[in-house]
């Protein structure tokens, strides 16, 4: 599979928000209350893809998104894999992408939040260097407010990552 890490743009928040909705109800429909489910459609995939195209950079071939990583400061935000990508390397490509940037950033440390129950993508963490530090709450935001979810916060000291 050829690819390249590219910048997201808004023309390619059409097959974002395709790989995120899907990955993240295939994810999430059982472990997340069904409230979360409701307020996680298209429409709000779409506008958050839109909302943080800035951040989004893209594992790109002939014009197919493959995947995608977000983020925010610190943190990586989040990250989807189409299932037809998944075991070809685009996982661990972006997320090494994504250490980068977070460094290049000044930050020493990133965290992401896991979805309590999620132990594909926990396994995927851990095995890349990433440590579970344990639950906490975060806010998700939503169309209808802010929403409390329990999730595993996990976090990778880039320094000594990059043996700095």
């Amino acid at each position: 599979m050829k690819y390249l890490l590219e910048p997201a743009t808004d023309l390619l928040a059409d097959q974002i928000c395709e790989i995120w909705e899907a990955g993240w109800h295939e994810a999430h429909a059982k472990i997340v209350p069904a409230s979360l489910r409701a307020l996680r459609n298209t429409k709000s995939f779409y506008q958050r893809a839109l909302e943080n195209v800035d951040g989004t950079r893209v594992a790109i071939g002939n014009r197919a998104v493959f995947g995608f990583c977000m983020v925010k400061e610190d943190e990586l935000y989040q990250m989807f894999v189409s299932p037809a990508s998944r075991g070809s390397g685009v996982a661990r490509a972006l997320i090494d992408d994504t250490e980068r940037r977070i460094l290049t950033n000044q930050h020493n440390t990133a965290w992401l939040a896991c979805a309590v129950g999620n132990e594909r993508a926990a396994r995927f963490y851990e095995k890349s260097g990433w440590v579970n530090v344990g639950k906490k709450f975060v806010d998700l935001d939503t169309s209808t407010g802010k929403f409390p979810l329990e999730v595993w916060r996990f976090e990778k000291n880039l320094r000594l990552r990059n043996g700095s």
